[in-house]
């Protein structure tokens, strides 16, 4: 397995250009799986569900991506994880339901690490927070009754049985750029970040975590 940190902030066409050429190189058995830890500037994302409705204000670039799920939002303070993997080496049998909880697990662990209880929820992709202290918190991308918040979302496409994309942690975003969108289409709930919910961790050491329990779940 290979780790990579890009330093600053990258370009999402060039991110999903060098993805795309790097499981084309796994797949022709010319390239190590691939751990990417990346940021990017503010931008959204639209998944292969992604419904007009949800692009409320366009307010930043606006990018059509191969991934499941729908409208997403990507920028400063908010660590991106491209998990470019062979899930013909890494699973006895090729999964994709057993890859996307893996990742889940994956999330859950690393926000256990700092006091954060994340958690699934059925018909619902991402990691979840329950009822986070009111003091800290803001509707954003929700309704005011929201009692339930979007800490990490998860999106994947599997090429030859080797996946790219994968997931984005909230550590310390601009929660107000999430208002531009109704994030996966989920209108009833909100976002929340490490840093909104109180607690002071830099990327380096969420990315400290992250390696640390990789080879745990995989």
């Amino acid at each position: 397995m290979e780790w990579l940190t890009h330093r600053g902030l990258l370009s999402y066409p060039v991110a999903v250009t060098v993805m795309e050429q790097h499981v084309a190189a796994i797949h022709h058995q010319e390239a190590d799986d691939r751990i990417w830890l990346v940021e990017h500037p503010p931008l959204y994302t639209a998944g292969s569900s992604a419904k007009p409705q949800d692009l409320i204000h366009p307010r930043f670039p606006v990018y059509e991506t191969g991934r499941g799920g729908q409208y997403t939002y990507h920028g400063p303070g908010q660590r991106v994880v491209y998990v470019m993997m062979d899930l013909k080496k890494r699973q006895k049998t090729p999964d994709i339901k057993l890859f996307v909880w893996q990742l889940e697990e994956w999330v859950i662990r690393t926000l256990a690490e700092f006091g954060i209880e994340g958690e699934r929820r059925t018909g619902r992709v991402g990691i979840w927070v329950t009822k986070p202290p009111v003091q800290n918190r803001a509707n954003h991308g929700a309704n005011n009754g929201a009692s339930e918040y979007k800490i990490a979302a998860i999106g994947v496409r599997i090429r030859h049985w080797v996946s790219y994309h994968g997931f984005a942690i909230n550590i310390d975003p601009d929660l107000d750029h999430f208002n531009g969108i109704i994030p996966c289409g989920l209108k009833d709930f909100g976002v929340t970040s490490l840093a909104d919910l109180g607690v002071k961790a830099g990327m380096k050491d969420v990315d400290d975590i992250l390696r640390q329990n990789f080879s745990d779940i995989f």
